[in-house]
């Protein structure tokens, strides 16, 4: 794999880390499915504050950074679609027979979904990440490795 697309997929999922991260260590323990608007959007607000102030950003930094999140925001809308997954998939099973059909159209759905937003999402991730200083891009590789394994549990 090229080196520029190595360095992209880190920097996009590094930072869904940080940002997945902070919003675990945020307090809210309904998650995100079961979120109004306005508790997502102050979460949010807490999240880019707390990794503001964690990674010293500038205002252009923080300005990336909010992009960042509203791409990783819309492109979760994107893939988890407007109806209830957990729905979804159930229908799947609700006959006598495992619908294939519908199986292979929600699984085509969400591929579609990735393939469309996920260009815009490693620009926002690369243009973070590229904007900050190496110190503020060795903590998030630091944040990545302390958070292996997920849920704060090191492995």
């Amino acid at each position: 794999m090229k080196s520029w697309i190595k360095r992209t997929l880190v920097a996009v999922f590094g930072t869904a880390v940080l940002i997945g991260g902070l919003t675990a260590c945020g307090g809210h323990r309904g998650g995100w499915n079961n979120m109004s608007e306005a508790d997502s959007t102050q979460m949010r607000e807490r999240v880019l504050e707390r990794a503001g102030k964690e990674l010293k950003l500038d205002d252009a930094q923080k300005q990336k950074l909010a992009a960042l999140a509203d791409k990783l925001r819309d492109s979760r809308v994107a893939v988890m679609g407007t109806t209830d997954p957990r729905a979804d998939i159930q229908a799947l099973v609700a006959g006598p027979t495992f619908d294939r059909a519908n199986a292979q159209a929600l699984v085509e759905a969400k591929t579609a979904a990735v393939r469309t937003k996920s260009p815009e999402l490693i620009t926002a991730a690369a243009d973070f990440f590229d904007s900050l200083k190496p110190e503020q891009q060795q903590q998030v590789r630091e944040f990545m490795n302390k958070r292996r394994g997920g849920h704060g549990r090191k492995s």
